[in-house]
């Protein structure tokens, strides 16, 4: 068991190397969508080759049904309450004071990161540890951004960082709930809580990773890293 707490850990350590990175090398646009294709294509991995066929073979249509809209109203519902939030603290933000609607969007978003987390260890470790590293990568590009969101409003390298570790922690306090509240499942909840994950991992490929990816112009390399993302977890999923 505390090795799978260990697991949680990973995505929190990629956030602050996200954000060290560009505190002391500012990245340019292509090797962020770069990044954020990489990491969709193994998100995306993660989705078709473990989870996908576990929720299948089960035959259960109606907990994945549920578990599947519920997934999807729950992603849609934090989606609009974040952009709406980010819009009315943006409306009264003071100059240089911290971008607070950005930052709860974060952290919720961050919170149901880590909670997926635990839906992969409650489908099998190796789920739970692909997921680990997928999830990783996504926070890293994610840490990059906040950074360099901060230092567009002259934070200092230890303000930016004590952002990072707070978001981080929101991370990990998600998987934490996530593996703890989910082991043990019977295999009916078992089956909606997988399909609840289906639906959102989804959801975080197709509506942030890949559409913050497409913000910039990109080249075919980039493209192709989504395929290159998916490929090798592909093979690893295959061999572990």
């Amino acid at each position: 068991m505390i090795s799978i707490y260990l697991y949680a850990l990973i995505p929190v350590v990629s956030i602050l190397l996200g954000g060290i990175t560009g505190l002391f090398k500012k990245p340019n646009a292509g090797f962020r969508s770069s990044v954020l294709h990489f990491a969709g294509g193994v998100v995306f991995s993660v989705v078709a080759v473990e989870l996908l066929p576990d929720i299948i073979k089960n035959h259960r249509p109606i907990e994945v049904g549920i578990g599947f809209g519920l997934g999807i109203a729950m992603m849609l519902a934090v989606k609009y309450f974040s952009e709406k939030f980010q819009k009315n603290a943006e409306k009264s933000a003071v100059k240089n004071s911290l971008p607070m609607g950005l930052l709860v969007a974060l952290a919720i978003d961050l919170l149901i990161d880590g909670v997926l987390l635990g839906v992969g260890f409650a489908a099998g470790s190796t789920e739970g540890i692909l997921l680990s590293i997928a999830l990783a990568l996504e926070i890293f590009s994610l840490g990059l951004a906040v950074v360099l969101a901060c230092m567009d409003l002259n934070f200092s390298k230890q303000k930016s960082l004590t952002i990072l570790l707070v978001l981080g922690a929101c991370f990990f306090v998600g998987a934490v709930l996530g593996i703890t509240l989910l082991a043990g499942l019977s295999q009916e909840w078992l089956e909606l809580v997988l399909s609840f994950g289906l639906a959102a991992l989804l959801f975080l490929v197709t509506e942030e990773l890949l559409k913050e990816a497409h913000e910039e112009k990109e080249t075919l390399l980039q493209t192709s890293m989504f395929f290159v993302g998916f490929l090798i977890f592909l093979l690893v999923g295959m061999v572990v």
